[in-house]
């Protein structure tokens, strides 16, 4: 059975650490001013945070044909205990900038863009939604058209994290770029270098939470880019992008995990030292009961979602299915984004009306967690993917 090694552990004191120092002084002062601090993303390089996967011949420290995704996971939860726009940035970064190039591109698009992906130079986005496809995400209506030894894109993205960063240098895009035999649209992704001409970067969306994080639309107006750009085989974009969020429902999951850890600290220590009637508010059970239930929902949702990592490095062995990977990802996504959910709201009840003052950190807290029910697959799509997962009919 799986469990986290002393390596795994001692690796979160370390992020931790890096947290609590170049993170939580910063952040209320960064929420408010809906500031992306581009200077802290070479100190997650150098950290060696975005490596995690990534084999060592591109920057990283992955053994060949391994990742240790387990450690990642725990990096994203140690950074979205402290906050979530952080966590976010890291797990974006890896799992939709990162992951798609490293699983299809070819050695020449690795080498171009992985070792300063790696190494915090550089941030790279994954641009999938579009306004009018999102849980649907084959009613795409970006276009490629093949002209000679170039793509033409032309169409829209939606909500792309770390598309417009000083520092972002590519998105990837998935794009029709014809007509499958059965008359569904054959989708493909396409790199597009930031800078390049008809590619718009629309100015960064005014959102609910997530202040810290990078978030824009994205037009193609044109956007030419070499052929040798498209990512993996022609017509496979549809299969890569499934793929890819597999792997990002299990990120999001432990995402969520320390957004919920962070209530239950928060909630506890507020509850020993908040006084009314004469005494803490913790000897109520009141209050102490919904406490008690918090803890309990956040181990389930750690003990779920790290199952989750773990299959997914099993994976790498070759001792699990994909099928059980999926399943386990659904689950913990899940369980655990909407266990955050709840969490925020427990931790504002219990710490009354200060719990609707931006000073506390609950607030902020309380209006990152709702896209985590939405973001890499809403709940319905994880219920109804476990649902198939069960073999019940779709």
């Amino acid at each position: 059975m799986f469990e986290l090694s002393p390596e795994h552990e001692d690796f979160r004191q370390v992020v931790r650490d890096f947290a609590e120092k170049e993170v939580a002084p910063n952040i209320a002062k960064w929420d408010a001013a809906s500031h992306f601090p581009t200077d802290l993303v070479p100190k997650m390089g150098d950290l060696g945070l975005f490596g995690l996967v990534v084999p060592e011949e591109y920057g990283g420290s992955a053994a060949p044909g391994q990742g240790d995704f387990t450690s990642l996971c725990v990096a994203i939860e140690e950074l979205g205990r402290v906050d979530q726009s952080i966590g976010i940035t890291l797990s974006a970064g890896v799992g939709l900038g990162i992951n798609p190039i490293l699983t299809y591109g070819d050695d020449e698009q690795k080498q171009r863009f992985l070792p300063d992906l790696v190494a915090g130079r550089a941030l790279a986005g994954f641009g999938l939604t579009e306004p009018e496809a999102g849980s649907d995400a084959g009613a795409t209506r970006t276009r490629a058209a093949r002209d000679g030894d170039e793509w033409v894109v032309n169409g829209a993205k939606a909500f792309i994290t770390n598309s417009g960063t000083e520092i972002t240098s590519v998105v990837t895009v998935t794009a029709r770029t014809g007509t499958n035999e059965d008359g569904s649209p054959q989708i493909s992704a396409i790199m597009v270098p930031a800078g390049t001409p008809g590619f718009v970067v629309e100015p960064a969306y005014h959102k609910l939470g997530w202040h810290v994080s990078d978030t824009h639309g994205l037009t193609f107006e044109d956007c030419r880019v070499p052929a040798s750009n498209l990512l993996g085989a022609e017509g496979e974009g549809f299969k890569q992008f499934l793929k890819t969020l597999d792997d990002g429902r299990i990120a999001i999951a432990s995402l969520a995990v320390g957004c919920a850890q962070a209530c239950l600290e928060l909630a506890t220590d507020y509850a020993r030292t908040r006084t009314a009637f004469g005494r803490p508010i913790a000897v109520n059970q009141g209050v102490s009961f919904q406490i008690a239930d918090l803890a309990v929902s956040v181990e389930a949702a750690r003990t779920l979602t790290y199952k989750a990592a773990w299959l997914k490095d099993e994976l790498h062995e070759g001792r699990r299915s994909v099928k059980e990977v999926k399943h386990a990802a659904a689950i913990a996504k899940l369980y655990a984004t909407e266990a955050a959910v709840t969490a925020t709201r427990i931790a504002t009840q219990v710490f009354g009306g200060n719990g609707f003052m931006e000073e506390f950190p609950v607030a902020r807290f309380y209006r990152d967690a709702k896209i985590l029910e939405i973001g890499e697959g809403t709940s319905e799509v994880q219920r109804m993917l476990i649902a198939r997962g069960l073999g019940l009919p779709a």
